[in-house]
């Protein structure tokens, strides 16, 4: 039996709508620093070019926003989240993953979903560099969960023992955003 693509609830789009609660970052190469920090025992600062030279992968996932619609088929290249978790060596006690935007947006997932084969830190969108809409130079994309969970313009990875909800979790949005459950918002 094929396993459908689309959750329910959702229509496919050939585009790629822009949704953003902010500006996009203006990114400064020179300047520009990801960190990964909190329970790991190697902190990680990286500038953009040492950000770049590490392993590159390229992943095809869906992507699926809590408005509604989907789009299939994205071909994402970067970091895998599996291969910074093993770069900062990520302690047993975290259980949850923070992703942090320039401008101090936050979301937040569980440590399993990051680690999921569908994770990665993207530079590149189709071939091409990230664009800022889209949440260029970096964003992380989590492709098992709602595409809000999937933050723009990434510059900090933050492992906690406790959930920290984030922007839109505050606001009424499901913590676990599981799209085949229609997990969209939090009953209150």
């Amino acid at each position: 039996m094929k396993k459908e693509r689309v959750p329910p609830g959702q229509h496919v789009t050939d585009g790629f709508p822009v949704l953003n609660v902010e500006r996009p970052m203006k990114f400064d190469r020179q300047k520009w620093r990801f960190r990964v920090t909190g329970e790991v025992d190697k902190p990680l600062e990286l500038t953009w070019e040492q950000f770049l030279a590490m392993p590159s992968h390229k992943i095809v996932a869906d992507f699926h926003c809590v408005t509604g619609w989907s789009r299939l088929d994205n071909e994402w290249e970067g970091v895998l989240g599996r291969t910074i978790c093993e770069t900062a060596k990520v302690k047993p006690s975290a259980k949850y993953v923070v992703m942090i935007a320039d401008s101090g947006y936050t979301s937040n997932t569980s440590v399993d979903s990051f680690l999921d084969d569908g994770t990665i830190l993207a530079y590149k969108w189709g071939g091409k560099d990230l664009e800022p809409k889209h949440g260029g130079p970096l964003r992380s994309v989590v492709s098992s969960i709602y595409a809000y969970k999937s933050v723009k313009w990434l510059v900090e990875l933050k492992f906690v023992k406790a959930d920290e909800p984030g922007y839109w979790e505050v606001r009424g949005y499901h913590n676990e955003a599981d799209p085949w459950k229609e997990k969209r918002y939090s009953v209150r």
